[in-house]
Formats: structure tokens, sequence, C-alpha cells
């Protein structure tokens, strides 16, 4: 898969493309990533992005005319037959989960825009962006953070990028886990702070194993996530055993609305 990033600020991406586990995707061109500065086709002798915005206010605006430029050198460099999909990271876009993430890792990429300034030539967005994404309702300084996110979020579910192939099949949101929390989580020393690891992960009975880490899954999203807990609930992937659980720890279930008991999970 391809992803173009279009920013006016291409160095940011060089520790996200160089370090860590996930580089791998990106030297092997599993995840192939091309950066385009907006000034590379900007006009003039300070090659100008961005303007003031008509009406009045604060801030700059980036310009259309050079976005078009870069987004018309793109689809010239991709030749593609079907045109990849144009996303803008903007406070209107849809959230960015799992399963839009699983989705972007089987497509063959898309032109990330990321905005500056107080954002980006509404005629520009109206005629070729396809697709908004946000974060969450916060603001950044642009869209760099957002467009790394979901690299680093595709790149690692692409084979053999992880060293343990199975590793994110049991991350928090993954269907394996219903969509819910992932349990915790320990290492040596057995013994640390006067706090011991759990006696059933140091058992070695696999199925005491599987329980205690469901239980724990059960217990966390519903006390930190219980929307996630209702979800799947509603989408059947609560049993009859997680039922009994969820029971015992808390003396009810969790209700759609979020309301917690007062007895600790």
């Amino acid at each position: 898969m391809r992803f173009d990033i279009i920013t006016l600020f291409p160095e940011l991406f060089a520790p996200l493309l160089t370090s860590g586990i996930t580089r791998r995707a990106y030297e092997s061109g599993l995840v192939d990533v091309h950066l385009w500065n907006p000034r590379d086709h900007a006009e003039g002798n300070y090659r100008r992005v961005d303007d003031r915005s008509f009406g009045g206010g604060p801030g700059m605006v980036m310009l259309a005319e050079p976005l078009f430029k870069t987004l018309s050198a793109i689809r010239a460099d991709r030749q593609e037959a079907r045109p990849a999909p144009v996303v803008l990271f903007s406070p209107i876009g849809h959230a960015l989960n799992h399963d839009a993430v699983a989705s972007w890792s089987q497509s063959a990429g898309a032109v990330l825009l990321c905005g500056r300034y107080e954002g980006v030539d509404q005629r520009f967005v109206d005629q070729y962006v396809e697709l908004q994404i946000s974060l969450g309702d916060f603001i950044l300084s642009g869209g760099e953070i957002a467009a790394m996110a979901l690299l680093d979020a595709v790149a690692r579910l692409q084979p053999g990028v992880l060293n343990d192939e199975g590793s994110h099949q049991f991350d928090s949101f993954n269907p394996a886990l219903d969509g819910m929390l992932d349990s915790p989580h320990y290492t040596r020393p057995e013994v640390w702070q006067e706090q011991a690891v759990p006696t059933e992960l140091m058992s070695g009975h696999h199925a005491h194993i599987a329980l205690w880490r469901r239980e724990q899954s059960l217990r966390l999203t519903a006390l930190h996530r219980p929307d996630l807990l209702e979800q799947a609930r509603e989408a059947g992937g609560l049993s009859r055993q997680d039922e009994a659980f969820l029971k015992r720890a808390s003396g009810r279930l969790p209700s759609a609305d979020g309301v917690q008991s007062e007895k600790k999970l």
C-alpha cells in the first residue's frame, strides 16, 4: 500500500519512518510513504502557501492552488486507474478506531492531507477531499501527528512487522477480545516493591491463565469503558460465564448508560 503525505513539515516524519519496530513496514515497502511539501508547488519568491482569511479573524488559511498542484503531482506519480482517496485530518471527521485502522491496513493506501494554521481553503476540501478523520475532540497544531498515528497503527498490522505475528490480535479493541480492553501484563521480577505477580499467571496452567485474562479484560472494560462492554454484549460476545463473572465482581451488570456499581470490580 502507498500513502502520500501532503505536509508543510515533512521532516517531522523522519523519526517515525526510521525508528522502532514499525520501521520494518516502511523499509520493506509494505507501507510505502511519500512526502510532498506544497511549498515545492507554490509560486513566487516566497513560495507562499497561506493567506489571511476573507471576512477577517485570526490566523492564516492554506491556499487551494498549491494544494491542487501538489495533488496533481501525486496523481501523476501514482498513475492509478482508480485514484486513491484524499483524506483530511480535521475536527469534523469520523473518530479513528480499530475497525477503521484494520480496514486501512488492507487497502491500497491514500493521500493524507495535513492541515495547518486555521485550516484549508474550503473550496479545495469540497472539490477534492473524500474523507475526514479525527483523533478526538481536541485541536492539534497540524495534521501531521494524526497522520503518524494512522501510519503507525496500519504499519503494525502488516505481516512480518511485529516479532510475534499474533501479538496484535489480542490488543485492546481487537475482535479477538470482542472489542474490549486488554488484560494487565506483568514481567520479571516476580515480586516488585512487595507486590507479587498474580498467582494465576505463575501457574503454568494455560486454561487458568486464559480464564484470568478474560476476566481481567471484562473487569477493566466494565470499570473504564462500559460502552465497549455493552457493545460486546449487544453483539453476542459475552458468554454466560462472562456475565456470571461480572455479577460476582460488581453485584449487577453495568448499564448501557455507563453508570457504575458502588462495589469495586
